[in-house]
């Protein structure tokens, strides 16, 4: 399920992508036998693949629920630096007709740039990107590009983060109805700004980054926040939206967690109800642990 809320007002800078509206079903009915050789139907999420073409030149085919395709793909090529300002873009087309959304021939997504944008892509993916957590970069070195991110000076209270919290166990989400997904959401205090799902963390975060990108929405008071765990790309491609501030129901990694030292980027783990472990750039929290009296 994907839930825009309280979208900002879309600027009325030039040259912005057309795009299309092509969101397909989330979710399809099974039959299924429990331990009692019962008969029952269910929900399972309706996995699509999805091959991305850029000025008709194949570029690499994504597994997605198909929620928010364009702003996906717009993600996508930002996040992987292809491009370098949805302004290159004149228009984003999704058709699930081809595939018919099935299992089969994939959908497609037909990237136009413009004729003044000199993208240039010199080597193809030439690969599926799994519905696995670990999607892995498909273009270049994330990390060469580190050291030119500079994040904003913003903080989190402790409240705003509880509040964040319960705003995300409230929402009706696909995962309640048939489990298999992660969601992603954005807020800017407690208030919600977008929530999306899909089969791998990595396209969740993208769509919100497409969406962010499409709606000149800054990243620097909002909070990002995700069910998957915290990966060193997830942390890089939060602060490549100039998001200074993470919050993930699961852990950290590592990696994910040298990156965001070194970026200077608060990554909030393990946090549920009122209980969450702060990785690393303490002094973006603004502590209140008096709220835990309120806890029961």
């Amino acid at each position: 399920m994907s839930v825009v809320l309280n979208a900002p007002a879309a600027s009325l800078a030039p040259r912005k992508p057309h795009i299309t509206h092509a969101r397909a079903p989330l979710t399809r009915t099974v039959q299924v036998s429990n331990e009692l050789g019962e008969t029952s139907h269910t929900q399972i999420p309706a996995e699509r693949a999805l091959t991305i073409y850029l000025d008709k030149k194949e570029l690499v085919t994504l597994m997605t629920l198909g929620a928010e395709p364009e702003w996906l793909v717009l993600g996508f090529l930002r996040n992987q630096r292809l491009i370098d300002s949805v302004d290159q873009i004149e228009s984003i087309t999704v058709d699930w007709t081809i595939g018919e959304g099935e299992v089969g021939e994939p959908g497609v997504a037909a990237v136009k740039t413009r004729a003044d944008a000199q993208v240039v892509i010199e080597r193809s993916a030439d690969r599926v990107v799994t519905t696995g957590c670990g999607q892995g970069s498909v273009f270049g070195d994330l990390m060469a590009h580190i050291d030119e991110i500079q994040l904003p000076p913003a903080q989190i209270t402790q409240g705003q983060l509880y509040g964040l919290v319960n705003a995300i166990r409230l929402q009706e989400t696909t995962y309640k109805s048939s489990g298999s997904v992660h969601g992603c959401a954005l807020f800017q205090g407690e208030q919600m700004l977008m929530f999306v799902e899909d089969v791998g963390r990595h396209n969740a975060v993208d769509t919100i980054a497409g969406w962010m990108w499409m709606n000149d929405v800054s990243g620097q008071d909002k909070v990002f926040y995700t069910t998957g765990r915290l990966t060193s790309e997830m942390v890089i491609k939060s602060a490549q939206m100039g998001v200074p501030v993470v919050v993930s129901r699961s852990g950290i990694t590592q990696m994910g967690l040298d990156v965001a030292k070194r970026l200077g980027l608060c990554a909030i783990g393990r946090a549920t109800n009122k209980r969450f472990l702060c990785f690393s750039a303490p002094e973006r929290m603004v502590w209140q642990p008096e709220l835990l009296t309120t806890a029961h």
